[in-house]
């Protein structure tokens, strides 16, 4: 795993000078590739890409980054794993392709040279963002994979085209000035993150997951051009809506086992110590499981511990590692370790954030990084097999109440006394499932009221109710969370946490290939008895015991809630503080105020809407207050 940088000036700049501005942009991004740095440039097509490396495969010097290719026309920096690159190899080297090294950033290479940029990544099993630089044609590719699991921005900035893993890269080139897309912070109240393809800074792009951009010369009008889409987890959802698994329940939960045996060996792969993350919820469980089968020695594990009561995990985690018979780690954090992470959050995210979850990942990601410089995640679960309890809440509601007309719903809801009828009133007034969703999954209902001068552009979640009943109820609620929360929100966690410390966070079940199966299953085989990640927990039962693991679902959280009104509350009020608002000019703040006075006074629990305000307030005071985009 490794950070990335670049960049294409319109005019030329002597060789030293372009060679010191890549260098900069990725000195920035050290910790993501503690082990190396490098550079290289194209001094007549003003190109210039910066690297750091973290060792993973081929820790020797025929794995150093920017790489070319044996031929010389492809110049690459490469962030992720090619987890199939040894059978790519095996095909090269039959068509007389020749290798210096042993690293995947090599076969990637060879393999665009030999079969082209789009066919290349249509065979890469991995997760990755890159950029290549075709030196006879002058052109540059940057690619992203499938799921969004590795993150690539991009940009243009005065007279340069910029690219970089994290926006600080970008922000470190001299003619970077970023003002605040007050559009982009609507979607961040909305969603707690900031959505592909936007970013919080205008003019600076997220390249979508699946998807690669290709720019003949370094011009403003390539911050517009559509990327190309190579995989698309929409086609994916609707094939697996059209050809759905014709098998039992026995045969599904066989392949499915075969499957993850496959895709967690792969990414069990490293030159370095590998471990995994375990909760001892069903998800790590089964990654867990799976690595120890296959392992020679005793996996390294780790957890995180809570004393505060519904937020600690870490009981269940030992007895799933007991029993599986781990190397298990685990910390016990107290409320004032955790706390003390809130201050470094704005610069390891790097854009506003306000996922609370985001402090133990970060606190379990410093943990394991003192063993193992590979980890491995369970996430994923939850989005293809129906594992998240709104999922049923949802499906409650419109069972309960999809007959009756609008004016009905919201006319019981106001019966209803104080905040609850509040609450029922805004979910009631549904005009589709997919509307009621996509409130279900919001945080702030109207953020355009709270943002000066903002309105919401589409996302992929807000545009699914254009589109009522494109498939059943379930998968179109599981789609919305893989194309939308996953790749927007838990990935861009788990990496900026893992990264942050140097730590590689491999996320076997987001393996294309179980995306795809995973689409395929009927919702009777997710959904089965009230609970979901039915098939899982069949595949789970083979190699752990059910009473381990059958539990409700806990999430990963911290009692941000409960902090405010307590040790953290002189610190929010001087980050909400009236006159501060108004003179910083991005949010009114009567509606910040008011919540702010009824969670206080515990009339209502707003700690996530809090925390997403107190979050871009705190990134917002890091950056030094960047330059205020005008309100229109």
């Amino acid at each position: 795993m490794c950070g990335i940088a670049g960049l294409w000036l319109k005019r030329w700049l002597p060789g030293a000078a372009l060679s010191e501005q890549a260098q900069r942009m990725a000195s920035v991004l050290t910790h993501r590739g503690p082990d190396d740095a490098g550079a290289w440039i194209d001094e007549g097509a003003a190109v210039g890409m910066g690297f750091r490396r973290l060792a993973v495969l081929d820790l020797s010097s025929a794995g150093r980054q920017p790489m070319r290719s044996h031929s010389g026309r492809y110049v690459i920096t490469f962030n992720g794993e090619v987890y199939n690159f040894r059978e790519l190899r095996a095909q090269l080297e039959g068509s007389g392709c020749r290798f210096r090294g042993n690293s995947d950033t090599e076969v990637v290479l060879e393999a665009i040279e030999a079969w082209g940029l789009r066919t290349a990544v249509g065979r890469f099993i991995g997760m990755y963002a890159f950029a290549v630089w075709d030196r006879r044609k002058c052109r540059l590719s940057l690619v992203r994979d499938r799921l969004g699991i590795k993150p690539l921005y991009y940009g243009w900035s005065g007279e340069a085209f910029l690219w970089g893993s994290e926006l600080k890269a970008l922000k470190a080139h001299p003619s970077f000035c970023g003002a605040i897309d007050r559009n982009a912070l609507c979607l961040f109240l909305r969603h707690s993150a900031v959505p592909a393809p936007y970013s919080i800074y205008q003019g600076v792009r997220k390249l979508p997951p699946g998807s690669l951009l290709t720019i003949e010369a370094p011009d403003p009008a390539a911050v517009q051009q559509v990327p190309e889409i190579y995989w698309s987890a929409r086609s994916v959802v609707q094939a697996g809506a059209r050809d759905e698994f014709p098998g039992s329940a026995g045969e599904a939960a066989d392949r499915l086992d075969a499957l993850l045996n496959k895709v967690v060996c792969q990414r069990m792969v490293a030159n370095v110590p590998v471990g995994a993350f375990l909760s001892g919820g069903i998800d790590s469980s089964l990654v867990v499981a799976l690595m120890q089968r296959h392992a020679a020695r005793r996996v390294k594990t780790f957890s995180i511990g809570f004393d505060e009561t519904g937020y600690n995990e870490a009981p269940e985690a030992h007895e799933v590692a007991l029993h599986l018979g781990t190397d298990h780690h685990e910390l016990y954090v107290t409320p004032e370790q955790a706390r003390e992470m809130i201050p470094l959050l704005p610069e390891i995210f790097d854009e506003p954030f306000s996922d609370s979850s985001q402090i133990p990942t970060c606190l379990v990601s410093r943990l394991a990084r003192g063993q193992v410089t590979v980890s491995l995640s369970g996430d994923g679960g939850d989005e293809l097999f129906a594992g998240y309890p709104r999922y049923l809440t949802t499906a409650g509601i419109l069972k309960a109440t999809g007959w009756m007309p609008v004016v009905l719903r919201r006319s019981l809801a106001g019966r209803l006394p104080g905040v609850r009828g509040k609450v029922w009133r805004e979910l009631l007034g549904y005009r589709s499932a997919e509307a009621l969703y996509f409130r279900m999954v919001s945080h702030w209902k109207h953020p355009s009221e709270v943002v000066i001068g903002g309105s919401e552009p589409p996302t992929t979640l807000s545009t699914l109710q254009e589109t009522p009943g494109e498939f059943d109820l379930t998968r179109q609620m599981m789609f919305a969370d893989l194309a939308g929360y996953l790749a927007d929100d838990i990935l861009v966690k788990v990496d900026r946490a893992s990264m942050a410390y140097g730590l590689e966070a491999r996320v076997p079940l987001l393996d294309h290939r179980v995306v795809a199966f995973a689409a395929s299953i009927p919702a009777s085989m997710k959904i089965r008895q009230g609970r979901g990640k039915w098939l899982l927990r069949q595949v789970l039962n083979r190699y752990v015991p059910p009473g381990l693991t059958e539990r409700p679902k806990m999430g990963f959280g911290v009692p941000i809630g409960k902090w405010l009104r307590g040790p953290l509350r002189d610190w929010a009020e001087e980050l909400l503080a009236e006159h501060r608002l108004q003179q910083e000019g991005y949010f009114h703040p009567q509606p910040i105020r008011r919540i702010w006075t009824e969670h206080l006074n515990s009339t209502r629990d707003w700690q996530y809407y809090l925390w997403d305000i107190l979050m871009f307030q705190a990134w917002l005071e890091a950056q030094g207050n960047p330059p205020m985009a005008p309100t229109v």
